[in-house]
């Protein structure tokens, strides 16, 4: 009996059980003001022109060096049925401190707050919050 006969069940095996990079977290949202952010100040040019930016919660701020980053963002759950739009995954870049913004936010402790058309993207805006998965791009 060859090992080899194995590998196809093998090969597809692997394709369920795929590593994943994500994280996943909590995603509130704000509504302007936006200005001024901790990142850039009162450069309204911070901001990407599809609004699909956010704030960084305590857990991803890291003093500072979450601004300007990317994020792949997804809505996995949230507390009311139906509340995420299926299979919709936006990126995001983070402009602000969720602690230091001027608009506060729907829920204070999410790991990151979206403006309100990223959240808007992903999920029915009258929630407070959702369970996300995030990954840095």
């Amino acid at each position: 009996m060859s090992p080899l006969r194995f590998l196809p069940c093998l090969l597809v095996l692997a394709t369920f059980f795929r590593s994943s990079q994500a994280d996943v977290g909590t995603a509130a949202h704000y509504r302007p003001p936006y200005l001024p952010t901790a990142c850039f100040g009162s450069d309204a040019s911070q901001f990407p022109s599809s609004n699909l930016f956010g704030s960084a919660g305590e857990g991803i701020w890291d003093n500072g060096a979450a601004c300007g980053m990317q994020y792949l963002v997804r809505c996995i759950s949230a507390a009311v049925p139906k509340t995420c739009i299926p299979g919709k995954t936006i990126q995001i870049e983070i402009v602000n401190r969720a602690l230091s913004s001027v608009s506060r936010p729907s829920r204070d402790d999410a790991t990151m707050v979206l403006s309100t058309t990223a959240f808007a993207a992903i999920a029915n805006s009258s929630a407070s919050f959702v369970n996300v998965e995030f990954q840095q791009v």
